[in-house]
């Protein structure tokens, strides 16, 4: 009899096999992705692609990590220690994906939703590792700060644009914000979580497993 993780396995290479496709061609830029609870120990996780907390339903990642280009990383370090003295930091939900999940997700996603999922013939920035989503974390609750929407919100609500949230919830989008670009992150305009680092297209689009790197 299988065990959980090898069932995981088998359904997962099924359905990848399924939605098989190209990947397109890969930069020559070196990559160095590196685990973000090693450059920061002080980061939380709550990768839901892990789990079936997510709007697909089922896991997408046999394991709950996160990975970044080595520079990204250690950008974001640098925005964890400025929040840190104002009783915040960050909890990330999601970082270097690989490409055979993204195409997945663009499959199943209905085409009127696209607009919230990256395309897979050009690859995306989490496939680079050079793409976070996250929120802030109050330190002393250790529980997320209200936002305008849930992650993964595919309504105008995820926007930054969106007003129509309460006011806490927007200060608290605008404090995460101008945290990530001070150290070289920039905001995704639809979803208010994502950000991507400076000079993301430099890195090659990949589709190694976590278990590879």
């Amino acid at each position: 009899m299988k065990s959980p993780r090898q069932r995981f396995q088998v359904l997962i290479g099924s359905v990848l096999m399924a939605a098989c496709l190209a990947a397109p061609v890969l930069s020559e830029t070196t990559s160095e992705l590196v685990e973000l609870v090693k450059v920061d120990p002080s980061l939380r996780l709550d990768i839901r692609y892990a789990s079936d907390r997510n709007f697909m339903g089922f896991p997408l990642y046999a394991q709950p990590r996160a990975f970044l280009q080595k520079e990204a990383a250690l950008a974001l370090k640098k925005v964890n220690d400025d929040l840190r003295p104002h009783g915040l930091g960050l909890l990330i939900l999601d970082a270097y994906r690989p490409w055979s999940v993204t195409k997945l997700i663009w499959d199943k996603t209905p085409p009127a939703k696209r607009a919230y999922v990256a395309d897979p013939q050009d690859g995306s920035r989490h496939n680079r590792g050079a793409a976070v989503d996250l929120t802030l974390l109050d330190l002393e609750t250790g529980k997320p700060v209200a936002m305008p929407s849930y992650y993964d919100d595919f309504s105008q609500k995820a926007h930054h644009s969106y007003q129509g949230a309460s006011l806490q919830a927007r200060q608290n989008r605008a404090k995460l914000r101008e945290a990530m670009e001070k150290h070289g992150f920039e905001a995704l305009s639809n979803e208010w979580w994502h950000y991507d680092y400076q000079g993301w297209q430099n890195y090659p689009v990949m589709d190694k497993s976590f278990e590879e790197i």
